[in-house]
């Protein structure tokens, strides 16, 4: 099949229309992308990776595919995949589209949440199609991430006459293709970020406090809470906030605050910054009571000096 046309006929039960895909960078998202794209027909033909990790994800998630050097790669696919950090995208592009490996009509996906095809300038100008695929999805490095990627939302961002092939991939790999303009991907990024990386780093933090506090089993404790909370902020944004800091409790708010200062100083930080945006956004919308807004943000003001924390009812 002739790439450039791709958007034309993603058919799934168009077997002779299949792409052969290759990966640069077996990290945790490349092979599990390519290894779906396997099930909907296309052929995976090579990949590369460095460390002994990327080796055995390729390995695991696609067996008998050799591993070579990202040039061969590029040499082997119709459809290459570049799934390396942010970081190293740039320079990457940049070195195949300087060393000739990018082909006319190939089609070039990165995976990169806060890029958009812009980056792919210097393969664009080699010839290749330029697609940016983002799966809004955490990935373990394991099979179970094939099955995850099952309605799972793509951020797609590509040129206009691309749009059809990017969203036909998107959705033969079991997603859901979200358009995505090229100057908003790094605010998308920012709250996929600031949603997924922060919640890990909540709930990992907050299982310390309650194994500190003496609780045996802190996930199971908080399985059923987070998960109802999840829901509720998903169905209800703001409307879902509970707890001392939507209330207005400015003592409950202080006597949290002198404990973790006591036992796990390192979130004292984190919890009077989530606190403040809490505040500010129940007030916003009506649920935190403006008379008791002043001393609850108070409390969250003396929370940052070190020693007793004021504010009204402030004591343990």
């Amino acid at each position: 099949m002739n790439p450039a046309s791709a958007q034309e006929s993603f058919d799934p039960r168009d077997r002779p229309a299949r792409l052969t895909v290759g990966v640069v960078g077996a990290g945790r998202v490349g092979p599990a992308l390519a290894a779906s794209l396997r099930l909907a027909g296309h052929r995976p033909v090579a990949v590369s990776g460095v460390s002994d990790a990327s080796v055995r994800r390729a390995a695991a998630l696609l067996p008998d595919i050799p591993l070579v050097t990202p040039a061969e790669v590029l040499a082997r696919a119709d459809l290459v995949l570049l799934t390396v950090p942010d970081d190293a995208l740039p320079g990457l592009v940049e070195g195949l589209a300087e060393t000739g490996a990018v082909r006319p009509g190939q089609l070039l996906v990165h995976t990169s949440g806060r890029y958009g095809t812009k980056v792919l300038d210097p393969a664009l100008r080699a010839g290749a199609l330029p697609l940016a695929l983002h799966p809004a999805m955490t990935f373990t490095g394991n099979s179970v991430d094939v099955q995850r990627l099952a309605g799972c939302s793509f951020g797609v961002t590509a040129p206009e006459e691309l749009r059809l092939a990017a969203e036909a991939l998107v959705i033969e790999m079991g997603g859901e293709p979200e358009w995505i303009a090229e100057e908003s991907r790094p605010l998308y990024h920012a709250a996929l970020a600031l949603g997924a990386n922060h919640l890990v780093t909540l709930v990992a933090q907050s299982m310390e406090l309650l194994r500190t506090a003496g609780v045996a089993a802190p996930d199971k404790m908080l399985g059923p809470l987070l998960g109802a909370a999840l829901d509720n902020a998903l169905r209800s944004g703001d409307a879902a906030l509970t707890g001392p800091v939507a209330r207005g409790d400015a003592g409950t708010v202080a006597a949290h605050v002198a404990e973790l200062r006591e036992h796990a100083p390192g979130a004292v930080a984190g919890y009077l910054a989530m606190a403040r945006t809490t505040a500010d956004r129940a007030l916003a919308h009506g649920l935190l009571k403006p008379e008791l807004a002043a001393d609850l943000l108070d409390v969250l003001a003396d929370g940052d000096r070190p020693g007793d924390i004021g504010g009204a009812g402030g004591g343990r």
